[in-house]
């Protein structure tokens, strides 16, 4: 397949993704707005229904978010209004079999994992190529303060290694060179693991490690993921 047709099929795979998303929606919900190529669909959409007459107020989990969503008029709050949301709904960059997820590609990992810990239920939307056996073949995103870089990064070098996983730990770089740098000020190490035999484990201890903000894994916090393949969607829920 040519690769402009590729990204076509895949851009129209997330948007089934987003599309069936919407069923869980409900009048007068407090919706987490996720970050990122497949989130952007949902929002799109759910400003077409909100035009329509669906009564739904959202918290972004990003700048960008934010802006997409303003400029479609989808109603907006924040979470010092309303500290408790009913539904996320957000993309990954990974999924496991139990909905565990590495998420933080574009760089919103701490804002999105503080609304995803706010919503009573988080639906997790992509194509069927983010489900893997096994996290880690995705970079996993780690946001961190400038301060004491190089002891933070020696730090977590040493707990993806007690981990099992070690790996080459890169600090995060735009597109024209520049260091990437987060919404709330903060910079990314995408730490290239390959596999994490125990998720649960790294995550407790990166959180340990004072330099670090937050992690890319979500644990837990997804109950259902959309899928959305060559062959339709899938619904998988968390047992």
């Amino acid at each position: 397949m040519p690769q402009a047709a590729a990204s076509d099929n895949l851009e129209a795979m997330k948007r089934e993704a987003a599309r069936r998303a919407l069923d869980f929606v409900r009048p007068g919900m407090r919706l987490g707005l996720g970050t990122g190529s497949t989130a952007a669909h949902f929002v799109d959409l759910l400003a077409e229904r909100v035009k329509q007459g669906l009564d739904v107020v959202g918290v972004p989990t990003s700048e960008a978010t934010r802006a997409q969503a303003e400029r479609l008029g989808v109603p907006l709050t924040t979470l010092d209004d309303e500290p408790e949301l009913d539904l996320t709904i957000d993309g990954a960059d990974e999924i496991d079999r139990e909905l565990n997820l590495i998420k933080g590609g574009g760089g919103a990992l701490l804002r999105e994992k503080i609304v995803a810990a706010a919503s009573r239920d988080m639906v997790v939307i992509a194509d069927e190529g983010k489900q893997v056996s096994r996290l880690g073949r995705f970079p996993l995103p780690i946001e961190v303060v400038d301060f004491g870089l190089g002891a933070t990064k020696k730090a977590i070098a040493a707990v993806v290694l007690e981990s099992g996983c070690p790996g080459p730990i890169r600090l995060r770089h735009k597109p024209d060179g520049h260091v990437f740098v987060t919404d709330q000020g903060h910079l990314i190490l995408d730490a290239g693991l390959g596999s994490i035999p125990d998720a649960r484990k790294l995550a407790q201890g990166l959180s340990r490690i004072p330099g670090v903000v937050e992690h890319g894994l979500f644990i837990g916090l997804a109950r259902r993921a959309v899928l959305a393949g060559s062959k339709g969607v899938r619904v998988i829920e968390r047992s």
